[in-house]
Formats: structure tokens, sequence, C-alpha cells
């Protein structure tokens, strides 16, 4: 059954496998969100498509066991391809009335046989998402800026939509971009929007802080002797480094409660691009979530630092990252 995205509030309760396909994945992380909190006690459990081809048995008794302490099963399934069309047949046929499927698929074409099955089966339900528009980010950056209650005009909020490429996963991460650089700060010119939402682009300070958070040494001397950065970088450079290294604490959490590098990496949301997947690997096997901590905790101090000596922020910067970060190992 086909079900168009702004009308999953009107799905029944007896609907329990659900396709999302497309590649709005933001809208799709939404919109599985939105979908799992009608029921608060669900446990949620995510599973790759190949790891379920792989161990067929396992994957089913895992859903279909009943626990004392269980009261109903949310099974997210990500990288859904027509692969798993027989294992959703096969879940058709049982009693699952207590286990909610999602699966998380990519584009599919009109021919995918996943795809025919969840648009024909009445008791199945079938979401695409589809790019949004500049309209619709429009008013989630909007909203976005009256809730941490920053003034900011039609103009620049153009600015940061234009480089969204009508995904809201893209939205999001720009916007997470500009409200580490506001802390403390009310206003933000269009300058400063261009040269955060840049970043992406200009790859200089991604590259300096994933090398400096991989330890390769050389290449982050290099990328230092190799550009001039101003006081103002220096911020953008703390706060996307804040950034960074929240990220890989959270990853690192995760990393250490399954063991499994792989699985954390597919796993995370927002999804790593497979070009960053290599140098996360790396990171994660360099930090562990003690000294990732601590070095959160210097990147506020250094920042604190540089609003009381504004003049000499390249050489604190500069500093922390050729001692700071090399410091603090995981040995």
């Amino acid at each position: 059954m086909i079900i168009k995205s702004y009308e999953l509030n009107k799905i029944k309760n007896n609907l329990k496998i659900f396709l999302f396909y497309g590649k709005n994945e933001g809208l799709k992380d939404h919109l599985i969100k939105q979908l799992s909190a009608k029921n608060e006690n669900e446990n949620f459990f995510k599973y790759e498509e190949r790891e379920i081809l792989e161990n067929k048995d396992i994957f089913f008794e895992n859903i279909l066991s009943n626990s004392l302490f269980e009261s109903t099963k949310c099974i997210i399934i990500n990288r859904g391809t027509d692969k798993i069309y027989e294992i959703i047949i096969d879940l058709m046929e049982r009693n699952i009335s207590d286990v909610k499927i999602m699966v998380n698929a990519n584009a599919l074409e009109k021919r995918s046989k996943l795809r025919k099955l969840f648009e024909k089966e009445k008791n199945l339900a079938c979401i695409a998402t589809y790019p949004d528009t500049n309209e619709i980010l429009s008013k989630l950056a909007i909203n976005f800026f009256k809730k941490i209650r920053i003034s900011i005009s039609q103009e620049n909020i153009n600015l940061i939509v234009d480089k969204c490429g009508g995904d809201r996963l893209n939205l999001e991460n720009e916007l997470e971009k500009i409200k580490i650089y506001l802390t403390e700060k009310k206003s933000i010119s269009s300058g400063e929007i261009l040269k955060l939402i840049n970043l992406s682009e200009n790859h200089t300070f991604y590259e300096l802080i994933d090398n400096c958070l991989a330890k390769n040494t050389n290449k982050t001397i290099n990328i230092l002797n190799e550009n001039t950065f101003s006081n103002e970088d220096c911020i953008i450079i703390l706060r996307t480094f804040l950034l960074k290294a929240k990220k890989i604490l959270s990853l690192s959490i995760e990393y250490k409660k399954n063991k499994d590098i792989n699985k954390t990496i597919n796993s995370a949301k927002p999804p790593i691009f497979w070009k960053e997947k290599d140098i996360v690997k790396i990171q994660l096997n360099k930090w562990k979530p003690e000294k990732i901590k601590e070095l959160i905790y210097h990147i506020n101090d250094i920042e604190f630092q540089i609003k009381k000596n504004y003049n000499i922020s390249i050489l604190l910067v500069t500093d922390f990252i050729l001692n700071k970060g090399y410091a603090d190992t995981n040995n």
C-alpha cells in the first residue's frame, strides 16, 4: 500500500511492516523516528540487510522470541534491497503482532520486487522519500533559528538551503555547524555563513581536523604550513573540531559496546559518507571515549583563552593542534 510521507500520522496500528525508500536520508530518518514515537515502550534493534541474509535463523529467533521484559519490538533493517524480498514474505506469513519492521532502502526502481510487493499488499506500507523542496527546507531552517532565538534574514536562509541539495539531512548538518559557531553569539553575517557552509567544498578545515584526530602528524603540519588562517578562521576551526570530536565520542562509545567497528560506522546517524569511512576507522582506533572527552574539554578551554586573547588566536590554535591533539592517546 502506497502512503505519502505527510500521511504517516494516519497509519493504522494494524500495519506492522514498512518500506521507506529514496535518497532523502534526512526525511527517512525523520519519518522512522515519527513512527517509532507512537509507542515509547518499544525495544529497538538495528540490522544491516547483509547481517540478516548471512544469519537468517538467528534473525528470526531474535525477533520472534518473547521476553518478560519486552512488550513490543521495533526492527530497523538498513540498506534494504530486493535480496530481502523472501525474508519479508516469510515475515508476512508469521505472527508478528508484537513486532514492527521498518526497511530503510535507497532509491528503488519501479521494477524492484521489493517495491512492487510493498505497493501491492494492503498489509504493507510503502513510503517514498523524494527530495525536499526549498520551501520545505526554508521552513525547517526558520523554525530552527526561532527555537535558538537567533534573528536571521530570508536571504541568509536561502544561502543555507541552496547548499542542501533537497535533503534535510544536509540541512541538519549545516544548521548544527552554525549552532556550534553561534555559541554565545546572537547574530551571524552572510560572510560567516558562506565560510561555514562552504567547508564541505573547501576541504582545508576538515582535512586539518581529520588528520589531527587520525594523528597523521606530517599531513597536519603540511596543512598548517600551506595555509594562512585568520583569527576568525580559528574560531570556525575550533568549533568544527568540537563538532567532529563529539561525533567521534558518540561513535567510540558505541564501538566500545559492540566491538564491531564496521557496524558502528555503518549504523552512524547521520550516515558517514563512504569516502570518510577509512579515516573515521583510524580515528576510532586512536581515541577511546575517556580521551576524546578530555580533548573536548581542552577545545572548550582553548576557545575560552581565545576570547581573552583574540590577537593570538592563531598561536593558541596551532599550539593546541600540534600538542594537545597528539598528547591525548588511547595508550
